[in-house]
This record gives structure tokens, C-alpha cells and sequence, in this order.
């Protein structure tokens, strides 16, 4: 069997940059293209040190899925290009994994209705730290016990879109556990409802935005006399993410249609 030929859209950013290094090395994956509106007609092996000889690098994901041969779309750009991309992709027969976070529920059920038409796969992943798939998992074991829980996500003062797309992903998740209690309603509050956060998938959400942090998110389960707290936090750097964006580059292609979390194609 040859190497999965892999496209990346966003591929000169922050984490595509180093996913696009991971994907050169790995000798199971081919970079064939990336998307970068800035760097389009540039070489992605001069721009990135990578070993390919010659990585074109396109403006758009159309004009780059009409001229490349590829398997496997990475979208790793930004929410206001994000879905026409993955739809781009899908149309053309191509499996996707989703990167961006700012995609909503609608837009995920468009994308799914597309994915099982065309009979291919997406996945759609909130973060690809191990860590934060473990806090995702644990925190849905923890909610099957303990109905009285809130999220609090945590991201640097640049980051735009609320919440983040781990934390859409864990409410996601936990909201299909149970919907947790909600013991001061806006009938009962004294004050300001906003300051009790939002509700995103039936899940109190509390989202900070301030310098220093990259992605952090914690759950909150609380009990008479009792409290549990799980936590994910990440570094600076990408790294965290590569590995879990080859295993999904080398797993999307193991179903038809659509899956969100990284959790949802391994073996926990």
C-alpha cells in the first residue's frame, strides 16, 4: 500500500506549519500541497526545511484540489473560510479532517449530509492533544455520575471565536451524558444573567479571554460537601498536536461519513 498523499489548508500557521513538518517525516504520509493565501505560488519545502523536493504551496483549496492528487484534506486555516473548504473537499471525493475551530452545529450538519452523500469520511476534531481526549473522556465518565457540572475555557486575548473548539467538542460530548442541573435559573437570578456564563449544548459555559494563555479547559463536577476538577492545559508550542494529527490523517479513511473527537477513532 503507497503513502497517504495529504493536502493541508493553513499549512505555513502556527499548527499547520508543524503538522506539515510531522507529515513530511512520517514515512506512512506524502505532503502533495498546502493552502497559504500568503505564500501561494512558493515552495512549501524551502518555506518549512522539509525533505520533499517540491511541495506547492496554493492560494485556495480549490484552485489546489483541481491541479493535486491527494487522500486526505487537513483544514487548519480559519472559521470564515473553513467550511466552503471542507466542502470544496468533500465534493471532490476527498476525506477531510477538520482542524478549525468557530464551525457550528448547522455547519457540521451540512458537512455530515455531504460526507455520506459523497460516501467519505470527516472527522472533526476540537484539539488533537492526547491530554485534552483524556480530559474529554474522563470528564463524560465523571457526568454519568455526577449531573451538577460547568465548563470553564481559558484562551489567549487574541483568540476571536468563544467558546474554543475543544471545549464545543466536551459540551458536545457531556451534553449526551446528561443534561447537568441548573440550580439558579434567570427567573431566580439576582443580577446581571450574563454572569453566569453562557449555555452552549444545554452546558453552562465560562470563557475567559486574557494574556498568557494558549488553551486550557477544565470541568467542574460538584457534589454536597464534595468537587471534582479535570483540567487540560496546553504549552506554547504545536507539538501536542502533531501526533494527533497524523493519527487522525491515517484513521479518517477507516469509515464513511462523519465523527467529532479524536476519541471517536481510538481505542479507549
Amino acid at each position: 500500500m503507497g503513502k497517504i498523499k495529504v493536502c493541508v489548508a493553513g499549512a505555513t500557521g502556527w499548527a499547520g506549519a508543524a503538522l506539515s513538518k510531522g507529515i513530511d517525516s512520517d514515512p506512512e504520509l506524502e505532503l502533495v500541497g498546502g493552502i497559504s493565501r500568503k505564500m501561494a505560488g512558493k515552495n512549501l519545502s524551502e518555506l518549512l526545511q522539509l525533505t520533499a523536493h517540491d511541495v506547492p504551496a496554493f492560494g485556495n483549496a480549490s484552485d489546489a484540489l483541481s491541479t493535486i492528487d491527494c487522500d486526505v484534506f487537513v483544514e487548519f486555516t480559519k472559521p470564515d473560510v473553513a467550511k466552503q473548504n471542507v466542502l470544496i473537499a468533500i465534493e471532490k471525493g476527498i476525506n477531510v479532517v477538520i482542524g478549525t475551530s468557530g464551525l457550528t452545529t448547522k455547519d457540521y450538519e451540512e458537512i455530515e449530509a455531504l460526507a455520506l452523500h459523497k460516501k467519505v469520511s470527516v472527522l472533526a476534531v476540537g484539539n488533537f492533544a492526547i491530554t485534552a481526549v483524556l480530559l474529554q473522556k474522563f470528564s463524560e465518565m465523571a457526568a454519568k455520575y455526577i449531573p451538577n457540572f460547568e465548563v470553564i475555557d481559558y484562551a489567549d486575548s487574541h483568540k476571536i471565536d468563544t467558546p474554543s473548539g475543544t471545549t464545543l467538542e466536551l459540551v458536545d460530548k457531556l451534553s449526551k451524558v446528561q443534561v447537568p442541573t441548573d440550580f439558579v435559573t434567570a427567573k431566580n437570578l439576582i443580577g446581571p444573567i450574563e454572569s453566569r456564563g453562557a449555555k452552549v449544548s444545554n452546558v453552562t459555559v465560562h470563557a475567559v479571554r486574557l494574556p498568557s494563555y494558549t488553551i486550557a479547559v477544565e470541568t467542574i463536577f460538584g457534589l454536597e460537601e464534595e468537587r471534582l476538577t479535570i483540567r487540560h492545559d496546553s504549552g506554547t508550542g504545536a507539538a501536542p498536536y502533531v501526533k494527533g494529527g497524523l493519527l487522525a490523517i491515517k484513521k479518517v479513511g477507516s469509515f464513511t461519513g462523519f465523527k467529532r473527537g479524536l476519541d471517536s477513532i481510538m481505542d479507549l
